[in-house]
């Protein structure tokens, strides 16, 4: 505070900031502290006024928010897990699978008259990758289900998409959805919780397979694209766009589906755009919906890049 306050004597600049204080009483409080400097006639300062408003009340009431908005995600997540129960146990299954089959495998190359090595250990090998496949999708579900502060650190968008669409196949194909994906091969990172962000992905990509139940077989495809556009203050921003070929929505739910507890579905909680919303505005990005031109709907979701900073 002491360094602030003489940096702001030395540029002539007001400023700012919160501290704890210490009031008569013992007790501490946040408070805000505001300094303006007044000017005469030639520019130059002659006097500084300051105010200190008690803001405690206003930082527990954030405070609280916050907690809830935590605590309403994490709930999303787990019902989300919920719903993709089938498709967990399929990502999983997989690799065990192939690491029975590849072990069977390794004692027959084994128990040949003339032990053949190098099919063994080529089985070896394979049993290996596929249980770090299985631990990786058991961390991944861990990271989803726990209750923690989120950690943000240069991701890539595309590997988000990757790593979510496993969790999804199932899904996708119970609903029998056709995939495709459009990424733009070279994206800058961007700083973000990989875990929020697999969840508001999740979330867009049931929502919209499910708004694909209405249309004819064959006809319900889902585009997932990535790509780089230009922000309002010139910041390059990385975008992830998910487009599908159902029903759509008209133009008074399109202005309504970011509300917490508004859902066009009969069963629907009304909570999933509204976190999504929450958690990509935390992120300093934005998530909007558009009705495409033909059929369906297009949520795009935009955060700014950062320079290069990742192996």
């Amino acid at each position: 505070l002491k360094d602030m306050w003489a940096r702001a004597l030395e540029s002539g600049h007001p400023f700012e900031s919160s501290a704890r204080m210490r009031h008569a009483d013992g007790s501490y409080r946040w408070m805000l502290m505001q300094c303006t400097p007044l000017r005469d006639e030639t520019g130059q300062i002659i006097r500084w006024y300051g105010i200190n408003t008690d803001i405690e009340d206003r930082r527990a009431a954030e405070d609280a928010l916050h907690q809830t908005q935590a605590e309403l995600a994490h709930m999303t997540r787990l019902t989300t897990l919920g719903e993709l129960t089938a498709s967990i146990a399929h990502e999983v299954n997989q690799p065990l699978a192939a690491i029975v089959t590849n072990g069977e495998a390794c004692l027959r190359w084994l128990r040949r008259a003339e032990p053949d090595v190098d099919e063994a250990q080529s089985s070896v090998e394979r049993i290996i990758a596929n249980g770090r496949r299985a631990s990786d999708v058991i961390s991944r579900l861990r990271a989803m289900s726990r209750r923690g502060e989120p950690q943000q650190a240069p991701v890539r968008i595309n590997d988000i998409i990757e790593e979510t669409l496993p969790l999804v196949e199932r899904e996708l194909f119970h609903h029998r959805v056709e995939l495709r994906l459009d990424l733009t091969p070279v994206l800058p990172p961007v700083l973000a919780d990989r875990i929020q962000l697999q969840q508001v992905l999740i979330n867009l990509v049931l929502n919209a397979a499910q708004a694909m139940d209405g249309t004819p077989d064959g006809s319900r495809q889902l585009t997932i694209s990535s790509g780089i556009e230009t922000g309002a203050s010139d910041v390059p921003m990385v975008t992830v766009a998910v487009c599908d070929s159902g029903v759509g929505v008209d133009a008074a739910s399109l202005s309504q589906l970011f509300n917490a507890f508004y859902s066009t579905k009969p069963d629907g909680m009304g909570m999933g755009l509204s976190i999504s919303r929450s958690i990509i505005e935390a992120h300093t990005g934005r998530i909007v919906a558009t009705r495409n031109a033909e059929d369906g709907m297009t949520f795009q979701v935009s955060l700014p890049a950062i320079k290069e900073s990742m192996p």
